[in-house]
């Protein structure tokens, strides 16, 4: 097919309207665009108020147990050690969902370059790295730290952490890879453009990960040094723990093909995904999916019966997620604000909701995993998100939790 014939499926000849306008390069530019982009993502606008993929209205909602903090505690010598011996033999490796900026905090580079410091320079991606550390000399061994970035943040990601020595990990140790991008449109459908010859793309959620690995080649580099749990992360949370071996050693004990790391939920509507149980199958709800009443249920013992809520740091077999790398994961479909060129060539930056995002969530491949230790952690300890400037889950907020736990910036 064609780049027109595409564009004309598609309904989509807009992308072309500066074409004769635009440089060779240009021209180079937009096309490989064009080719690459997903444009079967745009059908699921039609199905998107007949089938909302995450609606998890449907479907028989139970409770999931966790492995509790007391019962950890009885049994952390035990799991520590078949998680340092796991590390030890090259069997785990971690995976930072680096791709976002840190634009609501008011900052255009990537969110991992952030200056939380007040007394002194310290920044997010150098909080992780110190985690990881602790774990490396416990271990006395490194093990692979996998960077994934986007289009938008790459070069700058690279350069940054190159640039502060990568925080003391060994840059051997160190790979990166560029995750899928999606197009962006208006609530019609068709595509925003950012240029004239440049569509408006974003990274298409956190929940694509393995297949922009396996895209990039970098899954055979794993398995062939032996690695067979990946430990997914978020950036925002400056306090978890990476490689925790004591939650690696509990999820191999268990059998199952993954784990997450829970924390008690501090009230019914905290915004944070309960891990439950779906139709039998574990199952992250997010916190406005639940509704008012179900979040509010009590147990048998007075506390929350919906009350584990995910921190996004899973510990994923990567035997399970070859089986699964060709399924079809849900897509969301997100209202956002898209910078687009308007009629006139003008680049407009909207002050409301303009159009969609497509993406995939890392929640949903817990489902795809069928088994799924739930891990409990302490709240103080593990948990400082930076989601904000400042309030809840802000910068202010997780210096106070890090200082708390030692660590003065």
């Amino acid at each position: 097919m064609s780049n027109f014939e595409k564009l004309k499926e598609y309904g989509q000849e807009h992308l072309l309207r500066y074409f004769d306008e635009l440089s060779d390069d240009e021209k180079s530019s937009l096309i490989a665009q064009i080719n690459e982009a997903d444009f079967t993502l745009l059908d699921e606008l039609k199905e998107k108020d007949k089938n909302k993929v995450s609606d998890n209205s449907s479907g028989e909602l139970s409770p999931l147990g966790a492995l509790e903090i007391e019962e950890i505690a009885k049994k952390r010598e035990e799991f520590e050690k078949v998680g340092l011996e796991a590390i030890r033999a090259g069997k785990v490796a971690a995976l930072l969902l680096g791709g976002g900026q840190g634009t609501r905090l008011g900052f255009n580079g990537p969110k991992g370059s952030y200056n939380i410091g007040v007394t002194r320079d310290f920044y997010i991606f150098q909080a992780q790295i110190n985690n990881m550390l602790d774990v490396c000399r416990k271990a006395d061994c490194f093990f692979p730290l996998v960077i994934m970035t986007s289009d938008k943040n790459d070069a700058e990601t690279r350069s940054f952490l190159k640039e502060h020595g990568y925080f003391g990990y060994p840059e051997e140790k160190i790979r990166f890879f560029v995750q899928d991008m999606a197009p962006s449109c208006d609530y019609n459908g068709k595509i925003y453009m950012e240029g004239k010859a440049q569509l408006s793309l974003s990274p298409n959620g956190n929940g694509g990960w393995f297949k922009s690995l396996v895209k990039a080649g970098l899954d055979r580099e794993l398995k062939e040094s032996g690695v067979e749990w990946i430990n997914v992360f978020s950036m925002d949370n400056v306090l978890q723990r990476i490689c925790d071996p004591v939650f690696i050693g509990a999820t191999i004990l268990s059998g199952t093909n993954c784990g997450a790391k829970v924390v008690s939920k501090n009230a019914p509507g905290e915004k944070v995904g309960a891990l439950c149980l779906k139709d039998g199958l574990p199952t992250i709800v997010e916190y406005y999916e639940m509704g008012d009443e179900l979040a509010a249920e009590l147990d048998e013992n007075g506390k929350l019966k919906y009350r584990f809520g995910v921190i996004l740091n899973y510990l994923f077999s990567m035997k399970r997620m070859y089986e699964i790398v060709d399924e079809k994961m849900p897509l969301h479909i997100v209202e956002k604000k898209i910078p687009y060129m308007d009629e006139s060539g003008n680049l407009v930056k909207p002050e409301k909701e303009n159009g969609y995002k497509f993406e995939y969530l890392a929640v949903d491949t817990v489902r795809d995993m069928l088994s799924c230790l739930s891990f409990e952690v302490e709240r103080e300890k593990e948990f400082a998100p930076i989601k904000n400037k400042e309030g809840i889950d802000s910068v202010v907020s997780a210096r106070e939790l890090l200082a708390k736990n030692g660590v003065i910036c």
